[in-house]
């Protein structure tokens, strides 16, 4: 009973899948009815926040399972889902950076980015609007009139990242796109691909890269997969907890890229586990649970940002909404992020697109707006969750800031720590979930709070 509790705690603090692959093959038939099996039955899930690398030998599938998972390929048996509906009856957002460019010769880079926002609809200027953010983006600004033909790799490359984040998708996927260029250009590119990761410039919420380069994949993945052959299958699944930036020096760097080469060079042995990393999660937390980074918006701004969408209908473009609000973009941004974070509204194409539960939120009295953002928030955000739940086991009902800043500081910076912190007190106090005593430093329960003020008057 014990272990079925624990088994249904970690689920629900899993975040939700983008992606999720369940029994997934790939087969052909051949004229005598037995068929070639490509790739065995899988289960794969892609999530938000995460960069994945897929590894393998030649042969093991790398490509096909790409192709299956990001929709260009119907698995031959199993499905893949896209937020939990079936991939081949919707329009997943998604994007692909090839290792040949693919780009169009006879169109500029300006037309190369342009090009599929046109097969989407998007009008002239908003497409050349985002075509040029996203060039500069990448480091092309000055370029927009040349050819491919007059451009290195590392800059064709850079064009084709440019096309592929353009139409803001959920998931990027990469086919060993570095492969193609020099050791240096590439060194360059992934160290550009990390920083607008971790930075957050790029406008996508997960990436599955396919490499064949082991050191590639420790330096850029937060998780690594790694296909055996004959058919592809799974042999070892696992996080990546070494901090960023990483030391291909350091002993943790060579010992995970060593554990990588013998799965890979000795199929006829049975992998063990992927050994001990620097910055690993502490023993008291075997779930390896990665916090959100909640975005610094307040719930004010929420509600105000909804209600604008549902007086225009219930969709807007980004700039269009920062000028009604007479708001940079990037003051903006955060707080479309904390409404998505919420499931008050979805991002596609540029535009923010209020859910069923924004709207509800936006159209209700102030009380229920806080019963809304409440269960929102219990929902979603796994701090807030944690606060309200180790406040509610305690038997005084408080605890210490401190307690879960040092969880936080197992994957933030002490600035951001504390940032963090004043949000989720922020968010919590609104939401009614906790409150915080500022003289102490110290979560206690509205309820508690109530009890200790009653306390005191009676002793008086």
């Amino acid at each position: 009973m014990q272990q079925t509790s624990s088994l249904t705690q970690e689920a629900k603090l899993t975040p939700s899948p983008i992606i999720r692959a369940e029994g997934i093959e790939k087969y052909y038939a051949q004229p005598s009815q037995n068929r070639i099996q490509v790739i065995a039955p899988t289960d794969l899930s892609i999530v938000p926040g995460e960069i994945v690398a897929l590894l393998g030998p030649s042969g093991s599938g790398k490509s096909t399972m790409l192709r299956m998972l990001s929709g260009l390929s119907r698995p031959s048996a199993g499905q893949v889902y896209w937020h939990e509906k079936p991939i081949a009856g919707v329009a997943a957002n998604v994007s692909i950076v090839f290792q040949s460019f693919a780009l169009f010769p006879w169109l500029t880079v300006l037309e190369n980015v342009e090009a599929p926002l046109r097969a989407r609809g998007v009008a002239a200027t908003t497409r050349r609007e985002r075509s040029l953010k996203m060039l500069d983006t990448v480091g092309l600004d000055g370029f927009e009139a040349a050819y491919p033909k007059e451009l290195s790799g590392g800059m064709r490359q850079r064009v084709g990242f440019a096309r592929a984040l353009v139409v803001e998708p959920e998931v990027l996927f990469m086919d060993e796109p570095f492969s193609a260029l020099d050791v240096l250009t590439a060194e360059n590119l992934r160290s550009e691909l990390l920083e607008l990761w971790s930075k957050k410039t790029m406008p996508t919420q997960a990436v599955f890269l396919v490499t064949h380069n082991i050191e590639e994949a420790v330096l850029l993945a937060d998780r690594i997969i790694v296909l055996g052959r004959n058919p592809g299958h799974i042999r070892t699944d696992f996080k990546v907890q070494l901090a960023q930036p990483r030391d291909r020096k350091s002993e943790a760097f060579t010992q995970l890229v060593d554990y990588i080469y013998k799965v890979l060079t000795r199929p006829d042995v049975a992998p063990a586990e992927a050994p001990e990393q620097a910055g690993r999660a502490p023993a008291r937390d075997q779930r390896q649970m990665r916090y959100q980074m909640l975005p610094h918006a307040r719930p004010g701004g929420v509600a105000g940002l909804l209600e604008l969408l549902v007086d225009k209908g219930g969709r807007d473009d980004f700039y269009r909404l920062a000028d009604d609000l007479a708001f940079e973009i990037d003051d903006l941004l955060p707080i479309v992020d904390a409404a998505q974070l919420l499931g008050f509204l979805t991002v596609e194409e540029g535009d923010a697109v209020i859910t069923e539960h924004g709207a509800e939120f936006a159209n209700s009295e102030i009380l229920r707006q806080k019963e809304l953002f409440r269960e929102a928030a219990e929902t979603n955000v796994l701090l807030l969750r944690q606060i309200r739940r180790t406040l509610v086991a305690k038997s005084d009902h408080t605890v210490p800031e401190e307690f879960f800043l040092d969880m936080l500081d197992e994957q933030f910076s002490e600035d951001e720590c504390q940032r963090q912190m004043e949000t989720a007190v922020t968010w919590g106090r609104y939401a009614e979930l906790f409150d915080f005593d500022a003289g102490r430093r110290r979560f206690v329960l509205p309820d508690a709070l109530d009890e200790e003020a009653a306390t005191v008057e009676d002793a008086e």
